[in-house]
């Protein structure tokens, strides 16, 4: 029984079929994800990786310094955050023309080798200083710009996880509803849910600092296999789909 519910679980937090339970809860997961990653990634290179108005507005501010290297690094994260959300993209329209159950799953994976790349290799490389910093920066904020891709398209938009000002914004707005009697009824749900993000996003942001604090890299080993962990079913559930029409021929 405890196998076949964690079987169940994973193909609804992360498989084909939606339902708004799901997406919360993968969304609260996915916060908590990028937090971590966000604040880790900054202890390591002294950047934040998720955010892109604040790389944009510190790119405005570097071109007008002079500091054109610090002008490169922030585009190189523009772009490859660009790069994670439209691959994102690519990889659920693929799945999604061909039926499969790993339509979101498949993202998340290799969100999930990405990161534990950074967790084995970081060290390793972390000797050679300009390349480390400009690909640090660079594989984080694609790993970011994947996540939000999937779970925007998995939620139809409801649901952002490695920011949080448009959350802010929302939550500010659902309780100006909430004191104005004159105003139309708040979405108390809503309003939960992005408490909630919010919420998972600060805790992930203290536990990935105090992880690369005391572990270093290998603190994003177990982000990495929780993906895993909830992407690896539906991806199985299509190799079993493949073999079974292959012994049919």
């Amino acid at each position: 029984m405890p196998i076949n519910y964690s079987l169940n679980y994973s193909r609804r937090l992360t498989g084909r079929t939606r339902t708004q339970p799901a997406n919360r809860q993968l969304g609260c997961m996915l916060a908590f994800i990028a937090g971590a990653v966000n604040a880790g990634g900054f202890l390591a290179v002294q950047h934040y990786t998720s955010h892109m108005t604040g790389i944009v507005s510190a790119m405005a501010d570097q071109l007008a310094l002079g500091m054109y290297s610090l002008v490169l690094v922030g585009f190189s994260a523009l772009v490859s955050f660009l790069l994670g959300a439209t691959l994102s993209t690519l990889m659920v329209r693929h799945s999604r023309q061909r039926n499969l159950h790993s339509e979101y799953a498949l993202p998340l994976l290799v969100e999930a080798g990405l990161l534990l790349c950074f967790g084995l290799l970081g060290s390793q490389i972390s000797g050679f200083n300009g390349f480390y910093v400009s690909a640090t920066v660079m594989l984080l904020s694609f790993i970011m710009g994947l996540q939000n891709a999937v779970i925007t398209k998995l939620s139809n938009a409801e649901i952002r996880t490695t920011h949080i000002t448009g959350v802010i914004t929302d939550i500010g707005i659902e309780l100006g509803k909430l004191l104005c009697p004159d105003a139309n009824a708040p979405d108390r749900a809503r309003l939960r849910l992005l408490a909630m993000l919010a919420l998972c996003f600060f805790v992930g942001g203290v536990t990935g600092a105090l992880g690369f604090k005391h572990l270093g890299y290998s603190a994003t080993v177990p982000l990495a296999v929780t993906l895993m962990a909830l992407s690896i079913i539906p991806i199985a559930d299509d190799l079993l789909d493949y073999l079974r029409q292959r012994s049919r021929r």
